[in-house]
Formats: C-alpha cells, structure tokens, sequence
C-alpha cells in the first residue's frame, strides 16, 4: 500500500457542525442553523447526479453550492446580500476538522503518500488544509479528474495522477457506499465510524456494512492498525 486516499466531508472533516456555525453568523440566531445545513447537504447529491449523469458539463461544486445555497435561502425566506451569500458559500472551504483527524494524518503521512479523494474542488480543498491544519502530501479532487464520486474514474483517474496502481491505493471514508466503489475500481478500503456526521438522530454509516479492510473508529487508530 502506497497511498491513503481520503473521502473529506463527514470523514475527515465536521461539516455539519461548522456550517450551522457559519449560517447562525450570516443569518442571526433566529434560524433553525442545524436545519439550514442539513438541508443545504441534502442538495448535495442532487446537484452532481446532474454532472454525473451527463445533464450538465462538469461543474465544479463551490458552484454548484452556491446555487444550492440560493435555494435554501429562498426555502427558509431568509434575504441577505450578494457578498454576505458568497461569505456563507466559502464556510464549505472553512470546516473543522474532527478533533482524531490531524494527529492522525499526521501519524500516516510517515509511511504513505495521504490526499483528498473528494468531490471538493482543488481551491475549496486547499483552503480547508490550511485553516484545518490537514497535512496532505497533494491537493487532489474532482477538478482533476473531472468526474464525481462514485464514478469509477474519480478513483482510477486520481490514481493515475499519483502514477500508481488502483491495487496500491487505501481510500478511507465514513460512508459505505464511497468504500464499495472504491473497491470495485480495486482499491483496498478503510472504513472510520462517525456516528455524529449528521447529528444525533444519524442512521446511516453507523458501522461498516462490508468486510473491508479495516473498520476503525477514528484516523488514529487507523494509523496504529497500520503500524504508524
């Protein structure tokens, strides 16, 4: 195993918590935040399908949550001006990390190649790694291979950017559904339980659902199975 590829939001980073912090900023205490950024999320998957399904060239999602983000406003009858809607949208390149996510990082990146395998774009990405502290050895995603997870290229393509066989690659995420992709594309697969991604009511994700290759409960001791 040469390189760790990482699935980011929910996996490496808090999402949720962090935009319901940032709706509450822009858009006053009075508004449900925890709602507001559910909903914003639920748009998420809907927006690429249009990608991914060939409805639409490809489009790179800080665009495509801004335009979520209008229809959230608009659902919620909040108004707020032109540069305080481009403030909210930017809280996606703004996350938390989870508190296990940059010691652990940081264990691995002493014996494999670490990067996003996400469908962040390369600018929404590296914004996180600085204000995050997240220690990836490249900024990699969507742009670059110009496909979204699950399609298969969004996994072989990013390995062929590193010049490194499918078989090499790890990808680790808290979502099931990203593992059984990645493993179909032939990458080995790391599942990491984040039972509060989406709040204290989840019921997805909350274990694995497959015999992957590992199944850990944080990226810490991932790095201590892997002998980090």
């Amino acid at each position: 195993m040469r390189a760790l590829l990482f699935d980011v939001f929910g996996t490496v980073v808090d999402w949720r918590t962090s935009i319901a912090r940032e709706v509450r900023e822009q858009c006053g205490s009075d508004v449900d935040s925890f709602s507001f950024a559910d909903r914003w999320r639920s748009l998420y998957q809907p927006a690429m399908e249009e990608v991914r399904s060939g409805r639409r060239p490809f489009t790179r999602l800080d665009v495509l949550h801004l335009e979520s983000l209008r229809v959230v406003l608009s659902e919620f009858d909040i108004r707020l001006a032109e540069n305080r809607i481009a403030v909210l949208n930017r809280a996606w390149h703004r996350l938390d990390p989870w508190p296990d996510s940059v010691p652990g990082l940081t264990r691995l990146r002493t014996d494999f190649i670490i990067a996003p395998l996400s469908n962040g774009n390369i600018s929404l990405l590296l914004d996180m790694a600085k204000n995050a502290g997240l220690p990836w050895d490249a900024i990699l995603g969507a742009e670059p291979v110009r496909a979204y997870k699950p399609m298969p290229d969004a996994y072989l393509r990013t390995a062929d950017i590193l010049g490194i066989e499918p078989s090499e690659c790890m990808m680790v995420a808290a979502h099931n559904s990203d593992l059984a992709a990645a493993a179909d594309c032939g990458f080995a697969t790391a599942f990491v339980a984040r039972p509060l991604e989406h709040g204290p009511s989840q019921t997805t994700d909350l274990a694995a659902e497959s015999d992957w290759t590992h199944s850990v409960d944080s990226i810490d001791s991932l790095a201590t199975q892997l002998g980090c």
